[in-house]
């Protein structure tokens, strides 16, 4: 990997709390097949991944995450958000509006370039978050369909409130690179398409879905079964193996 890559790069610089380019739309935008499949994978990552810690949290998608409440019309839908702790709402939650009691600013934020509009999610969603109270943000670029800006596109990045609240960018290139909320390495795998997490970066233990989860049991109980089998077969053939030594030896007696 470049060291540059690994280099931390920090972006400093006054955001409002609110903006009127920030104001929510009431439609959906379409989904890329790439985009939505993406997604599907990281949110099975991430609630498999709760349910594993016993966090309180939960996992959204395109949920409006609202924090200026002069302006509550202001905000931005995260691809996929992980809330920590879980919204007195729970799975009713339509919402996130962090002056109301419970609800609090999400934990990690993750936003997939669209080809259609990159410009939002290199430019606008660090600016959003930044405002938002968000702790992590993730950019993530399967395609390569950013700007060339600033040194751009890049795979991944990762931006990070730090101690002095201040939002900075800690990461751009093709990762694996670390998330601080997860614990965890981002690693962008099938040739940069997909997202997935492991536990370490040299990726010798991966993240699995809870499907993933229960077929890896299953083929484990299989293969345990299976060499079990193996193991009585062979006794037996050394068994017989032995008895006709002795028949042998009996004969020639």
């Amino acid at each position: 990997m470049d060291a540059r890559a690994r280099r931390p790069v920090t972006v400093r610089y006054r955001v409002p709390a609110s903006h009127a380019d920030w104001t929510l739309s009431e439609e959906l935008m379409p989904e890329s097949q790439t985009h939505d499949l993406v997604l599907d994978l990281l949110k099975a990552l991430l609630l498999a991944w709760v349910a594993r810690a016993g966090l309180s949290a939960q996992v959204a998608r395109n949920l409006a995450v609202r924090w200026d409440e002069a302006h509550p019309k202001v905000g931005v839908d995260p691809d996929l958000c992980v809330i920590v702790p879980r919204a007195p709402e729970g799975d009713d939650l339509e919402s996130l509006r962090t002056w109301r009691e419970g609800h609090t600013a999400p934990l990690l934020a993750i936003e997939v370039v669209s080809e259609n509009n990159p410009r939002k999610d290199y430019v606008d969603a660090p600016d959003r978050y930044a405002a938002s109270g968000t702790r992590e943000l993730v950019v993530f670029d399967p395609k390569l369909a950013g700007p060339h800006a600033h040194g751009g596109p890049y795979r991944l990045q990762v931006w990070r409130r730090n101690e002095e609240e201040g939002f900075s960018r800690l990461y751009a290139g093709d990762g694996p690179a670390w998330s601080e909320s997860l614990g965890a390495w981002l690693v962008a795998v099938d040739e940069g398409r997909r997202l997935r997490v492991a536990d370490d970066e040299a990726m010798t233990s991966w993240w699995m879905t809870a499907e993933e989860a229960e077929r890896a049991a299953k083929e484990a109980e299989r293969a345990a079964k299976e060499a079990e089998r193996a193991a009585k077969e062979a006794a037996l053939a050394r068994l017989a193996a032995m008895e006709e030594e002795l028949r042998r030896l009996k004969g020639a007696g």
